[in-house]
């Protein structure tokens, strides 16, 4: 069961499940997936039940997404569990962020909420406000066969939150290196591949290792 660094991969091919209900992650997906000629379709367009996320890690999580989509549909299956780390929050929201947000998915007041417990720890300078972006990519066939990925992008969380381009807790994620964050760039410069994109983001970087251990020719 290859993961990362393994020799043997399966590739992928034709038609995927992409297991999410989130639609801006799946907006992002299938923009990563188009330029290898694979044809992205969502677990909500086939009616499919979202699992409970009952695993510890990011990788667990995708894992049981991945899995259950391919059993239900029949197909491989593609998903992705990623969140925001905070070090000075020991680590949450990490596998909890999208839970932080709550039913409404009202990612204002899971940025909210996190810049309180910031301000509670006296966490004001850039230093004291270090994060990670961690996303784990899963693809699962209904065979049993899986193939796990994952990556992160280090920056500091900033406050007020500044744009409106990205989802989830993007406003308020300033990436090192860069003077925009994720909710104030476009999506070719968040997540672009190479060579017209850097392949900034956490998604993308993951999936960089996904594309060169299974979309290669």
């Amino acid at each position: 069961m290859p993961a990362d660094g393994a020799t043997t991969h399966r590739p992928i091919r034709g038609r995927l499940v992409i297991a999410t209900h989130n639609p801006g992650k799946l907006a992002e997906m299938r923009d990563l997936l188009g330029p290898y000629g694979v044809e992205g379709i969502s677990a909500g367009e086939l009616g499919l039940v979202e699992p409970a996320e009952t695993g510890a890690t990011f990788r667990a999580n995708a894992r049981i997404k991945a899995e259950a989509a391919a059993a239900a549909a029949g197909l491989a299956a593609f998903a992705d569990d990623s969140g925001v780390v905070v070090d000075a929050l020991d680590g949450a929201p990490g596998i909890h962020s999208a839970r932080w947000a709550g039913e409404g998915k009202d990612f204002l007041h899971a940025m909210e909420k996190v810049e309180g417990m910031l301000r509670e720890r006296d966490a004001f300078d850039a230093a004291e406000r270090r994060a990670r972006f961690v996303s784990a990519l899963c693809v699962a066939w209904p065979d049993g066969h899986v193939e796990e990925f994952e990556a992160e992008v280090a920056g500091t969380l900033v406050w007020p939150p500044r744009g409106t381009k990205g989802f989830g807790y993007d406003p308020m994620f300033l990436p090192d290196g860069h003077a925009l964050t994720f909710g104030e760039m476009d999506s070719a410069d968040k997540h672009g591949l190479p060579p017209k994109g850097k392949g900034l983001s956490h998604r993308a970087r993951a999936f960089l290792k996904l594309a060169e251990a299974c979309l290669g020719d």
